[in-house]
Order: structure tokens, then sequence, then C-alpha cells
């Protein structure tokens, strides 16, 4: 779901808000061939105000090449991209235009974005505070609910006439890289070549958060079904004493014929177990016809144009196939061992 927003690699400042893109910079990004492309963005809070409505948002400058980077015009919900050829143009996100009652193309109103003048003294007036920019609204995008709340995407220049910033000046620089190429060990090279002043970042490393919440919740589904597996393995261990009890009088001939109570108990193990085996298989080939069908048409959707993300991953198969075999096997040896001498001869 991330690819839609975000980039591959990220480059920022290792201390402070934004840096100078120098030549020698320029040249390195140039030089690697597992880049794709790369864009220059600037990022920074906003005060955003549209009739008598107020939201506080982050406006985010990018590039005339950013949709190289990204694929956010795969995400609009209605309208366009931003338009280059017109500086005071913007596409905000679904939950901004919902909370500013905002459309597109309202040319009777602007949308009005300040941001605070960076500098020291006293503030005299409000035109003294904040430089103020009227956007046309050209564009709304949709996503996940942070996402559709956080920004008002604008053109590179009116993003650093906001902010005061030089030509190459800015906030980020976000990478595109080729198909294939391992991201962790590309921005470990890209960081010794850089140094210290700059931090490169997958895009793993800077949401980190957000990958935490998804294998804790990833971690607790496990832990939940696993639960309810052990719930369900209690019909499992009930089927076999009813069917120990249905063959008391064969168990007693085989008993008398000289089969050992632990022979016996093998049987209903083994039983069990295969009983277990069977579900485990059914419910395996339908659980990933189902991933396949998901990735190939997309039934289940998140949004209007982003299908709910499926992956096959062979270590989930093996994990799901160990716990279900060792919970089905513990569950057949429990209900075997109701058989007894005792019981038997009853």
């Amino acid at each position: 779901m991330l690819s839609y927003s975000d980039p591959d690699i990220k480059i920022t400042a290792a201390k402070g808000k934004s840096f100078i893109v120098t030549d020698s910079i320029e040249t390195i990004l140039k030089k690697k061939t597992d880049i794709s492309a790369y864009a220059k963005v600037i990022e920074e809070r906003a005060f955003l105000q549209y009739k008598q409505k107020d939201h506080i948002a982050y406006i985010k400058g990018v590039s005339d090449n950013y949709l190289s980077i990204t694929r956010i015009d795969s995400t609009l919900n209605v309208g366009t991209w931003l338009d280059y050829d017109f500086v005071n143009t913007g596409v905000v996100g679904f939950g901004i235009a919902d909370k500013l009652s905002l459309g597109i193309l309202n040319f009777g109103e602007p949308l009005q974005v300040r941001v605070p003048k960076p500098g020291k003294g006293l503030i005299f007036s409000e035109s003294s505070a904040f430089n103020t920019a009227n956007i046309q609204v050209v564009g709304v995008y949709t996503g996940l609910e942070e996402f559709a709340n956080k920004y008002v995407f604008v053109n590179l220049p009116l993003a650093q006439q906001l902010l005061n910033y030089k030509n190459n000046q800015v906030t980020s620089i976000e990478l595109r890289l080729k198909e294939n190429v391992a991201a962790p060990s590309f921005a470990k090279s890209l960081q010794e070549q850089l140094g210290n002043g700059l931090q490169v970042q997958t895009k793993t490393q800077f949401n980190a958060i957000t990958f935490k919440v998804l294998n804790t919740e990833r971690l607790v589904s496990y832990l939940i079904f696993t639960l309810i597996i052990i719930i369900a393995l209690f019909n499992v261990i009930g089927a076999i004493i009813m069917m120990i009890i249905d063959k008391k009088q064969n168990l007693r001939t085989l008993f008398n014929l000289g089969v050992t109570i632990k022979e016996i108990k093998k049987i209903f193990v083994l039983q069990g177990f295969l009983l277990t085996l069977c579900g485990l298989a059914i419910g395996l080939i339908i659980g990933v016809v189902l991933v396949f069908l998901q990735k190939q048409f997309a039934f289940f959707m998140i949004t209007q144009t982003i299908p709910y993300p499926v992956e096959f991953r062979i270590l989930n198969v093996l994990s799901v196939v160990l716990t279900i075999s060792i919970l089905g096997f513990l569950a057949a040896k429990i209900a075997s061992s109701r058989i007894s001498v005792t019981f038997i001869e009853k």
C-alpha cells in the first residue's frame, strides 16, 4: 500500500530540516545505475484556510518528475495531478477536502496556505508572520486515513517560495530503484558515498512505526487463530473418544488377541492425526487459491483504487503446517490416553 505514496529510498538531512543539493550529490545520484529516477521534495507544516474553515496539514512541494517516483496519481479520486504549467495548483487528500468542504476547480475562492516565516523578533502583523499563497485545487487523492489527512501536494517552486528556500534547497530527495535492486544494501552503499551529513533510509526505515504495527498485528493474528484452532481441536478429541467408546468391543477382541495397549493407542493417535492433516490440506488449498485469485483479480478492495494487499510466502505455509500438525498430534494423543486395561475389560 505504501508503494502508492512512498519512494523506495529517501535522503534527508542528518541535522536540521533542509539541505543544499550540491553538484557532488547530483553527480553521485546520476552515476548510480540502480536508480530509476529521483525527485527533489520540500515538506513542511502549513495552515490551511478555505472560507470559514481552518486545518493544519503538510504541504509537499514536488518536482515535475515526481510521478516517476510513486504511483500517487493512481489514487486520485477526482480531478487530475498537478499542472506544472501553473505554479499555484494543488492536489489535496480526501480527508482534508472533506474537513474544509473543498472541491476541485473552485474559481470563486481559492485554498489559502500560510507558512510561518523563519526569523526572530516581534510580530506586528499577520503578513509579517506568514508567507501566504492561494492555491487552486485541481485534484483529490484517496488512501489510508493518515495519508489522506496529511498532504497538500504543490509544485516545488511554490513550496520554495513559501519557505524562503533557495533553488537547490530541499528537505528530501526521493528515489525509485530499478526492479530487483535490494534497497537495504543500496541504501548502505549510498550512505557511505554521501557521508554523515545526510541520512539515507529505506521505505521500511522511514515507516518504522507502521511496519512495527503491521508485524505486531501479524503476530497477534497468528496467536488468535492458533487459539481458535486449539478450541476446534476439542472436536477432534471428542470425535476420537466417541469412536473409542463405540469400538470398545473391537478393542477388547484386539487386546485378547495379544495387541498391547500401547499399540491400540497408536491406532487412534494415527487416526486423529490423519483427520487433522486432511483438514489442514483442505484449508491450505482454499487459502492459497484465495491468495492467488486476490492477486490476479482483486476481488476485495480497501478503497476504490487500492486492492487488499496479499502475498504468498512459503514460510507462512510452513508455520501453519507446523502449528496445526503439532496441535493435531497432541489432541490425538490426549484422546487416546483414555484407553487403558481397565477401560477395555469393563
